[in-house]
C-alpha cells in the first residue's frame, strides 16, 4: 500500500514539475532567467525518493541555469535562501559529465562559494536525505 501512496504522490510531482516548467520557459521568453531560476529552485528538492521526480525537476534547475549569463547579476537578485539548495544542482549538474552544463555550473560555484562560503559546500555535500 505504501509504494501505491508514494507512486500517487509522484504523480502529483511531476504535475507541479511541468506546470513549473512552463512557468519557467514563459519567464526565458521574457528575458527574465533569475527569476526563472528562482521558480525552479522553490519547492526543491522534490519531497520523494522516486527518481523519475528528481529528474523532472532536475531537467526545470538545468533549463533555468543554463539560461544564466551574468553570474554577478544573478547573485545580486538571488536571495541567500536559494543558496544551499542551488549548490547541491549545481554538483548534481557536475556529475552529468557534460561539457556546457559543467563549464556553467563551475562559473556558478565559484561566485557562490565566495557569497556563501565553505558551509554551503559543507551543507550540499552532508545533507543525505534532501537529494535532488
Amino acid at each position: 500500500m505504501g509504494e501505491h501512496i508514494e507512486a500517487d504522490n509522484a504523480e502529483a510531482i511531476i504535475s507541479r514539475i511541468e506546470h513549473k516548467s512552463r512557468k519557467i520557459e514563459s519567464l526565458l521568453k521574457q528575458y527574465k532567467p533569475v527569476e526563472a531560476l528562482k521558480t525552479a529552485l522553490e519547492g526543491s528538492p522534490p519531497k520523494t525518493r522516486d527518481e523519475r521526480c528528481k529528474s523532472a525537476n532536475w531537467i526545470v534547475v538545468h533549463r533555468a541555469l543554463m539560461a544564466i549569463k551574468d553570474v554577478d547579476l544573478m547573485f545580486s537578485s538571488l536571495d541567500p535562501e536559494y543558496y544551499d539548495i542551488l549548490m547541491k544542482y549545481l554538483y548534481r549538474g557536475l556529475s552529468t559529465g557534460d561539457r556546457p552544463t559543467c563549464d556553467q555550473c563551475l562559473r556558478i560555484h565559484e561566485k557562490l562559494t565566495q557569497k556563501a562560503g565553505l558551509g554551503c559546500i559543507l551543507r550540499a555535500l552532508s545533507d543525505t536525505v534532501n537529494t535532488v
